[in-house]
């Protein structure tokens, strides 16, 4: 093996070899963004060259040496620092002082899932994982309004934020709407969210939508006398329109705390999101991933994982992030795919698929650190008030074909209620309706807390009854 690498070596080229370092001294000694990579090269490169292609693309270089070149520019090259041959798979190390000092998510994913996932030296390009070194952290927002902030908004503890999605996701008038989110809250749920491609639609327009939400939740609080929360899209298709909803949501009268602001994240940008995050700091950011899927889906060679985006998402600001059901909902995933990221976006020190990530911006073996792991790892609230110690945490969002019979198992999947399940026709299609639906999601809720199984605990709870045999028939 040794005679092999020194063969791949022994291949490059002057200019590819500014891009190698094979021999690289403790990559994670604070200087380098780390990345690896599942990579099988193209163009009739070897492995090697065609990584230093991949390195000097996605940070200082282009396909020829050019004469602008300085000493200090090589200084800010990408060096692939490990290969694993059997495995096709590439590490690379980027100087992270590289990257807007602004604290720019899209300036960094420009380098590392830039232009180098359209080169011809490339058959397939999947960034699988990222590290994040502590100095770099310090650079970048990280949530701000917590899913801890929620559940204390809420008045809830040691259980799941329990929501819903409007169904149909289209179609229905502002006041249509509204009914259906008093349903819901009537029925005893905590969060409704409009559907991601939520807008300013002739037949809802958006004003009238946001009044008559502000009404229901009104009406329904005075009712219950608990608490509600509203995730609104406020994606648009400019920076203006952006920030007039988020405006209008914030002069409605709303209280503080039974509203979030949901960004298309992908396809709105992370310009939007960290502009949430920034305008915003006391509001909740939910990031819907549409489009995700023609990056993170496994089969698809090219693009980057559901763990690099929820790490990033997280990094970005977002309060919480839609994660995937790991395959007990609809939509495709695995526990590989869906809870390490959860798990690397809600503790302070998480094992990724390579890397185990701190998120501490202070020395992890000072007693203070040592302290807030131990609390992290009882599921306790952590970096409260105490955010110059690391980037709070980042709540996964779970929605896609859960229904109350699928809570637990995910609760059991997952190892953790620090999460939001956002249930669609899961709710709304309960045979009498979408407040008895509510009813038996929190019912399934109730017996997972007492240690009941649900078919013992529907004998009592009609709602549930109900929703096992309906669901359990499809």
């Amino acid at each position: 093996m040794l005679k092999k690498y020194q063969e791949l070596l022994d291949s490059l080229n002057e200019k590819q070899q500014r891009y190698t370092n094979l021999n690289l001294k403790n990559p994670k000694n604070g200087q380098y963004l780390l990345c690896v990579f599942h990579f099988v090269p193209g163009n009739n490169l070897n492995v090697l060259q065609a990584a230093t292609e991949i390195a000097a693309e996605s940070s200082t270089g282009t396909n020829f040496t050019v004469q602008t070149e300085t000493d200090f520019s090589h200084e800010m090259n990408a060096l692939v620092y490990k290969l694993d041959l059997k495995k096709e798979l590439v590490w690379i190390a980027y100087p992270w002082r590289l990257f807007d000092r602004g604290g720019n998510i899209q300036n960094i994913l420009t380098y590392i899932v830039g232009n180098v996932l359209g080169m011809k030296q490339i058959d397939a390009l999947k960034l699988l994982d990222v590290w994040f070194p502590p100095a770099m952290l310090e650079q970048y927002d990280g949530p701000s309004y917590t899913l801890d902030d929620m559940k204390k908004y809420l008045g809830i503890k040691g259980r799941p934020v329990l929501g819903t999605i409007i169904k149909p996701k289209m179609g229905l008038t502002s006041a249509e709407y509204a009914e259906v989110c008093y349903n819901f809250w009537k029925g005893g749920g905590d969060f409704v969210k409009n559907d991601e491609p939520q807008a300013n639609q002739d037949f809802c327009p958006y004003d009238k939508m946001v009044a008559h939400v502000k009404e229901a939740m009104d009406k329904v609080v005075k009712e219950t006398k608990k608490k509600k929360v509203h995730s609104f899209n406020v994606s648009a298709a400019d920076f203006d329109t952006m920030i007039e909803r988020c405006e209008l949501i914030k002069n409605s009268g709303f209280e503080l705390g039974s509203y979030a602001f949901l960004i298309d994240g992908i396809t709105a940008g992370w310009m939007a999101v960290q502009t949430l995050r920034r305008r915003y700091p006391d509001v909740f950011i939910h990031f819907h991933r549409a489009s995700h899927g023609a990056y993170t889906r496994p089969e698809n060679p090219i693009g980057f994982t559901v763990l690099v985006l929820s790490k990033f998402a997280r990094l970005a600001g977002a309060s919480g992030i839609h994660t995937g059901t790991a395959g007990v909902g609809k939509m495709k995933g695995s526990p590989k795919e869906d809870i390490i990221p959860a798990n690397n976006i809600l503790h302070l020190i998480a094992k990724g698929q390579f890397f185990e990530q701190s998120w501490a911006k202070v020395p992890t073996n000072s007693k203070s650190m040592l302290k807030l792991v131990k609390e992290d790892s009882h599921h306790h609230v952590i970096l409260e008030d105490d955010s110059w110690r690391g980037i709070k945490k980042c709540a996964p969002i779970i929605s896609g074909g859960l229904n109350p019979t699928k809570l637990k198992p995910f609760i059991d999947l997952a190892g953790t209620t620090d999460f939001i399940t956002t249930m669609g026709a899961g709710v709304h299609a309960h045979p009498d309706g979408t407040e008895a639906g509510a009813k038996a999601l929190i019912q399934a809720c109730e017996a997972y807390m007492k240690k009941i199984s649900i078919e013992k605990y529907g004998k009592t709870h009609n709602e549930l009854a109900r929703a096992i045999k309906f669901f359990s028939n499809k």
